[in-house]
């Protein structure tokens, strides 16, 4: 093979993408009938500076990075192949061989299978079929969806379809970082967090003790799992469901653990995907878990009622599909290599076949009266005093309130305590008695807790 032709002073993208226009041009020039015995190397150092930093992989060969570079040039270049083309045939022409695409929004040239076979093999089928081994589902680059080779139109070949680079692999190698996924149509999930730790957290200590078994699932997966090799014997990922009533600190929870390890936290509401139109709840799912694959994320799913409640009786082509559905985020959970969280209000809502794929069931139960204390205790600020007729264990023994409950109730009482005492010119913040019970009083009112 003939040295690769590069110049020395361009930098490794432009020298990647240099590499496939003389790769294009060459075999162009041998379409329109130049006998060429030139060869040109994939330049394996430069590959390796453009992809490797971002890819979990140890070394790519020429022929992964050609597939790389190739679904790559539309985002950096969307112009090479159009130029190349016109270099090589200044009247045009049609160049099936060279498969590719137009989309409806970009009229630029995009690659396909097609594409990439044409470039690295020309006519030879067996060089062709050694190439198309690597599109195939158990190569790593389809396998993690690194690289995708879309679906063709019905009935046409395979390999037709375009080729495609992960959407956050292109911004890390032009931005050098990847923006968190917003919530939409297409990822229906928001990113939580908060600045809360494990100490601010007031719960049963059993509760406590389930959390850390997370945690230290979080800390050690992947000696556990890769290092002992035992990922062909146990399921990739963690799944735990985190049950109570409003309010007692599942989302907290859920927030706290992504700061501890050091994961992206995005909550789901299930309730708000599952659609009334059959199929399109498959879909949403899909859409978020192909995001969510090997991003090392936690995945939280509020109301998990909305899909994994009770089953009833099959008695319409409905109930058969709302079942499809729940199989398939069954199946999707089970295969998530990441932790998954599932919250629901009540557990007895949760079907007793699906509470047995769960590795973990954590209970968060209503405060009691000495943890309803701690809640008070830490939720009112340093700066807001307490009338002297205040008693917070008292108050802490007759209100069943749940943390989230004293979090409004506080944040309430010392707004208004604010305005009253900017507006009477005092330069002390005293929360009375009588603002703090209003403000109790608006909250049980509020949560149903009193009519």
């Amino acid at each position: 093979m003939a040295e690769t032709l590069l110049a020395t002073d361009l930098s490794p993208l432009d020298q990647c993408l240099d590499w496939l226009r003389q790769l294009l041009i060459l075999q162009l020039k041998r379409l329109k009938g130049d006998l060429l015995e030139q060869a040109i190397s994939p330049p394996l150092e430069v590959l390796h500076k453009v992809f490797k930093p971002h890819l979990s992989r140890d070394t790519i060969d020429g022929e992964e990075g050609l597939l790389l570079a190739l679904a790559l040039f539309p985002h950096i270049q969307p112009q090479l192949f159009d130029r190349a083309i016109q270099e090589v045939f200044p009247q045009g022409g049609n160049f099936p061989e060279l498969g590719g695409l137009r989309g409806t929004d970009y009229r630029g040239f995009l690659p396909t299978g097609f594409t990439a076979l044409y470039l690295f093999a020309g006519d030879d089928l067996a060089q062709r079929f050694h190439l198309q081994a690597l599109l195939s589902p158990e190569h790593w680059l389809i396998k993690t969806q690194t690289l995708k080779l879309t679906l063709p139109e019905k009935g046409a070949p395979l390999m037709s379809g375009l080729l495609i680079l992960e959407p956050e692999l292109v911004e890390k190698i032009i931005l050098g970082r990847v923006s968190r996924p917003v919530f939409s149509a297409e990822f229906p999930a928001a990113h939580i967090s908060t600045k809360l730790s494990m100490q601010d957290l007031v719960l049963p200590e059993i509760t406590k003790q389930q959390i850390d078994e997370l945690i230290i699932w979080l800390d050690h997966r992947q000696t556990f799992l890769h290092d002992w090799q035992l990922q062909d014997r146990f399921k990739p990922g963690y799944r735990v469901l985190f049950h109570g009533p409003p309010g007692t600190g599942k989302t907290l929870t859920a927030s706290i653990l992504g700061n501890l390890s050091k994961r992206d936290v995005f909550k789901v509401d299930l309730s708000t995907i599952v659609s009334k139109y059959i199929g399109e709840t498959e879909k949403n799912l899909s859409s978020l878990f192909d995001r969510a694959e090997n991003k090392n994320w936690i995945l939280f799913f509020d109301e998990a009622d909305a899909l994994f409640g009770k089953r009833t009786q099959v008695q319409n082509a409905h109930d058969r599909y709302a079942n499809q559905e729940v199989s398939y985020l069954l199946q999707r959970i089970e295969s998530f290599d990441g932790l998954i969280i599932l919250a629901s209000n009540f557990k007895n809502n949760i079907d007793e076949a699906f509470l047995r794929r769960f590795q973990a069931l954590i209970h968060f139960p209503m405060p009691n009266a000495h943890e309803r204390f701690l809640l008070w205790s830490q939720a009112i600020p340093t700066q807001l005093e307490l009338a002297p007729e205040i008693n917070l264990k008292q108050i802490a023994q007759k209100f069943e309130l749940t943390g989230a409950d004293v979090m409004n109730i506080v944040q309430y009482v010392a707004l208004k305590t604010i305005h009253g005492t900017k507006k009477e010119g005092h330069d002390k913040y005293v929360l009375s008695q009588d603002s703090l019970l209003k403000g109790i009083r608006q909250e049980l009112i509020k949560s149903n807790k009193l009519i």
